[in-house]
């Protein structure tokens, strides 16, 4: 689990001042699903190249395509 001082110290360096610790909560678990979604996406395009290793262009790829 990632912690909330970590997310708070992203917050501030954007230029929050104050965020309350609803918000972190959110902010940390919208993250976290995310985070897994690209990691799967990644895991299936490295098995799809016949690659046991998730390379960064596997992530790269998912974030070009996620924006369409």
């Amino acid at each position: 689990m990632l912690s909330l001082l970590s997310f708070e110290r992203i917050a501030k360096k954007v230029g929050v001042k104050r965020i309350s610790k609803e918000a972190l909560e959110e902010i940390r678990d919208t993250i976290s699903e995310e985070g897994l979604e690209i990691a799967e996406r990644a895991f299936k395009i490295s098995r799809h190249a016949n690659r046991k290793t998730v390379m960064i262009e596997d992530v790269k790829f998912i974030m070009r395509h996620e924006k369409k």
